[in-house]
Formats: C-alpha cells, structure tokens, sequence
C-alpha cells in the first residue's frame, strides 16, 4: 500500500505540472459540453427556399407565406421559371425548389385538386429528406385549410375525423439537448480515460522514467494500479464538473439516482483506463498511441448510437456495438437521465462493463513487461 501511495502521489504531481494536462483534463471538457450541443443540433431549420409561381394567384401567395412564416424555411430566391430554379440550387443559393403551376387557383377551385412540384439538392440526404418532408407537411396543412374554408361548416362537422391525442414521455418538449447532453459527457469521459491514459506509460518509456521504474521492485499489478488510479479519480470530477454545467447552462437534471450515474461511470472508467493502458503497453512512441487511440475511439463513437440510432444501422453493424463499451454508457446514462431508470434496470449493461473492465485490466498486467 505504501508503494502504491508513492507511485499516486508522482502521478499526481505530474499532472499537476503539465500545464496542457490541466487543459486538456479541465478545461476542453467545460468548453466542450457548452460548444458541441448547440453547434451539433439535430434540428434542421434555415432551409434555402426557391419559388417559381407561375400563378401569381391569392392561393398561391398564400401557399409561400405559409412555408415562410413555419419558421424552417428562408426564401433565398423568386425564379420566374424551373430552370432558374434549378440554377439557384447549383450556386448554392437555394436547397430546394418549389414550383406552383399556372391555374394553381382555377383548378384547385374547378377541379379540387391541383399539382405542385418539389425538387430538393439530395447531396445533404438528411436535409433533404428532412426539408421535403417540412414542405410535403406544410402543403398539406395549406390544403386541409382551404377543405375547411370550402365546405359548409354543417358538412365538415358530419365528415368523419380521427382526433389524436399524443404525450411526448421522458422528454415533453422534445428539446434534443436533453437528449444529446447526456452522451457529450460519456464523450468527455471516453476521451479522458482513452487518450490520457494511452499517452501515459510511453511518455514514461519516452522520457526514460519507465527504466528506472522497470529496476525497481515495483509489482505490475502495482505500477497498472499507479497509472489507472490518479485519471479514474479525474474521470470522476469530470463528470461532476459536467452535471453542473448541464443544470445550470441546459437545466439537465437526471430523473434517475446520481448514485446509479456514479457507479456505473466508476466500473466504465476501469474499463476504459484498462483499454487506454493496453494501448501504450503496445505504443512505443507518443505518436503511435495516439493514432491508435484515435482510431479505436472514432469507431466507438460512430458504433455507440450516440449520433444515429444503432436500429438503423445495418445488421452487421449492430452486431458489432455489443463490442462497443461505450454503447451501454451512452444506453445507461440516458435512461437513467430521461426515464429515470434504477439500477435493476441497468443491471445486463453494468454486468458486460464489468467483464469489459476484467478484460482490458488483465490484459493491459499480463502484456507489460518489466525488463531490467
């Protein structure tokens, strides 16, 4: 214990003095868990908007104010025909295209029906896919309005509706911050535990401490534990530091137990620090380990649902996140936050963490070897 308590006190003495350690442990978590979730939104508004209204009727200019004051929409450009259109797209000045025909009016009004074209730039397919449903949306809107102004009021009243009558559980107003907040702080945690603790032994083998630490009668299991210890405790005050700024900046506070939270961040930590270890008992240079963590980190964060759902990735690809550690974070942190989950409810997630931190740790001891 002794030994352990020296081998602590140099690592914490050693991060204390690296000034750009400090920075990177306290400061680029604060700066981002306050830049990510508003610059990283999940919400698509400003869509570029070209219209070609070729009717210049009252419906028509109806129809564009409705899709201008939606709030998604921004009219960029008034073509006086397709091909214009189009052309505002190819210079950038319009995502997508609606066109209103001649007699939009006459025969909606003759004939109750009348067509309307919607051409989007499908380069950015979720802005796309998103814009053209907002406009397919708000022409149907447009349309039930003109059905309700048309039809005399006794016959609307009769025409059969389906009233629906819908909640939005764990999170009412549907704000994405409440749900994006809560997987930045498994990010900081991740990077923390991977990169640091990577960066670790082969800055030792760098600087040529790890020699004189190698001579000594330090145990393995001794020197792992010096190493994994000092960033587990730092891992932890990030977290807490993040919780703060989530209920004073975004007004975040978890439905569920902080203890839960807690506990199991602390066996994910051990896990993670294993892995961060076992990467620089492989590295021999600062550069490798970085590149690798890297790598490894990137597929973690791509595989862990924490940007796209993982249903609607390809088989293959979900199979591959029940090898993802970060994955059952991300899961846990949110249900404990939104719906306010127990412990029992996390209990298969804490349990493959727990053999994810069994495994990292006991490989990272057996491949260090001590050479004299």
């Amino acid at each position: 214990m002794r030994v352990l308590l020296f081998l602590l006190q140099k690592e914490f003495l050693q991060i204390f003095r690296n000034k750009t350690i400090l920075a990177i442990i306290f400061v680029a978590p604060v700066m981002q868990l306050l830049i990510l979730p508003n610059a990283a939104t999940f919400e698509v508004k400003n869509i570029m908007m070209s219209i070609v209204d070729r009717d210049h009727s009252s419906y028509s200019q109806k129809l564009v104010e409705k899709l201008r004051s939606s709030g998604y929409f921004i009219l960029t450009d008034y073509s006086a025909s397709y091909k214009d259109g189009l052309k505002a797209i190819e210079h950038k000045k319009a995502d997508l295209v609606i066109e209103i025909p001649a007699h939009f009016e006459r025969d909606l009004i003759r004939h109750s029906k009348a067509d309307i074209l919607i051409s989007v730039d499908a380069i950015n397919g979720v802005k796309a896919s998103v814009g053209g449903a907002y406009a397919t949306q708000i022409i149907s809107m447009f349309n039930r309005d003109i059905r309700a102004e048309w039809l005399p009021a006794t016959r609307y009243n009769n025409a059969p509706m389906i009233n629906i009558t819908y909640s939005n559980w764990y999170n009412p107003l549907m704000n994405y911050k409440t749900f994006f907040v809560p997987g930045i702080l498994v990010l900081l945690l991740t990077l923390v535990g991977g990169l640091l603790t990577a960066l670790n032994i082969v800055r030792e083998k760098e600087i040529g401490t790890i020699e004189q630490i190698n001579v000594t009668p330090i145990k393995k299991i001794q020197f792992i534990a010096g190493k994994l210890i000092p960033f587990w405790i730092t891992g932890l005050v990030i977290l807490t530091i993040g919780f703060i700024i989530s209920a004073l900046v975004y007004h975040i506070i978890p439905a569920g137990s902080f203890l839960t939270i807690y506990l199991f961040a602390a066996v994910y930590l051990v896990a993670f620090l294993g892995f961060g270890l076992l990467i620089s008992t492989y590295s021999n240079t600062q550069q490798q380990a970085l590149f690798v963590t890297f790598f490894f980190l990137m597929v973690f964060f791509l595989m862990s649902g924490m940007f796209t759902p993982i249903e609607s990735m390809p088989h293959w690809a979900q199979v591959l996140t029940y090898f993802n550690p970060v994955r059952y974070f991300v899961e846990v942190i949110r249900l404990v936050v939104l719906k306010g989950s127990s412990l029992f409810d996390v209990k298969r997630q804490l349990l493959v963490m727990c053999m994810f931190a069994l495994g990292f740790n006991t490989w990272a001891i057996v491949n260090y070897r001590k050479t004299t």
